[in-house]
């Protein structure tokens, strides 16, 4: 015998009102694969919430960023902080590829990135225009093929060679620290290259356009660990202008999200997520205790 019409319409209801309550609605994206949502959620700026993502740009430089050969494919450092970001702030992360520093920084003013993990210098001068929340600390290194035909064994050694570098990063401000001491010295200057990304700067090196790339530290013991006994590095000294950089991600502050990507810091500190990724690559001598927000103008 079949069910009246009207009884069919009853259980069919109560199905779904069982379906929504084991999950539906925004716990049932959740339960999807959506993030679900966090106290810092609700702080958001609106483009983001209807967005449902946070959008980064970031160009090649293991090991933060790893392209794969597909152009799009990214694993690294940066892919595992900023899911750990997204998962704090209850939207989802997605990485574009970009060609550099001067991409990133215009393509975050014209609003189509919202935020760039660098690693990149907190200057005064970005922090006009950019959040810089301060996530870890750097000094300048030069990567040196064996191979080499000029012969580094010390960052002295790079008086009047030739260094490639990234655009715009902190590398090409330490060349220009490093140029002044040579000039000190009475040494010949530095002639610097700059390039898209970090692997065009080991592929001028090891192709002989440049005597030595100039990277982070940790991008230098992370090229070294790929290619053993193809490289060695040097880095650059407090007397030659190095010091400790302040590295930072870069929020537009048109946006208002700067703020609440500061808050999400906080948070992975306090769970533990950012020490477990720290600790993963290896980048104990780098890590900070606690994350900054714009520090660069008062320093």
């Amino acid at each position: 015998m079949s069910m009246p019409r009207t009884a069919f319409t009853a259980a069919a209801a109560l199905v779904l009102l069982a379906a929504s309550a084991c999950g539906g609605g925004e716990d049932g994206a959740a339960g999807q694969g959506a993030p679900g949502k966090t106290a810092l959620y609700e702080t958001l700026p609106d483009a983001v919430k209807e967005a449902g993502v946070i959008r980064f740009a970031g160009d090649s430089h293991p090991p933060y960023r790893i392209v794969a050969n597909d152009g799009k494919t990214v694993t690294g450092v940066d892919k595992e902080i900023q899911e750990a970001l997204a998962k704090a702030l209850g939207v989802k992360s997605e990485i574009a590829i970009v060609s550099g520093l001067p991409a990133a920084l215009s393509g975050m003013l014209s609003s189509r990135y919202d935020a760039f993990n660098g690693p990149v210098k907190d200057t005064a001068e970005r922090e006009k225009q950019f959040d810089a929340i301060v996530w870890m600390v750097s000094r300048t290194s030069y990567l040196i093929p064996k191979s080499a035909s000029a012969k580094v064994g010390s960052s002295g050694d790079l008086c009047g060679k030739r260094i490639s570098g990234t655009a715009g990063s902190v590398v090409e401000d330490q060349v220009k620290l490093l140029t002044q001491w040579c000039a000190k010295q009475g040494k010949a200057a530095i002639t610097f290259l700059p390039l898209a990304d970090t692997n065009g700067t080991i592929l001028a090196a090891k192709s002989g356009r440049a005597d030595a790339a100039g990277m982070t530290e940790s991008a230098a013991i992370d090229a070294m660990a790929k290619e053993k006994d193809a490289f060695t590095y040097v880095t650059q000294t407090d007397e030659q202008g190095a010091g400790v950089d302040q590295l930072a991600m870069l929020v537009p502050k048109s946006s208002g999200l700067g703020p609440v990507m500061f808050e999400a810091f906080k948070e992975i500190f306090k769970n533990g997520a950012y020490k477990k990724i720290v600790d993963k690559y290896g980048l104990e001598n780098v890590a900070v205790d606690a994350p900054k927000l714009n520090t660069a103008a008062g320093r």
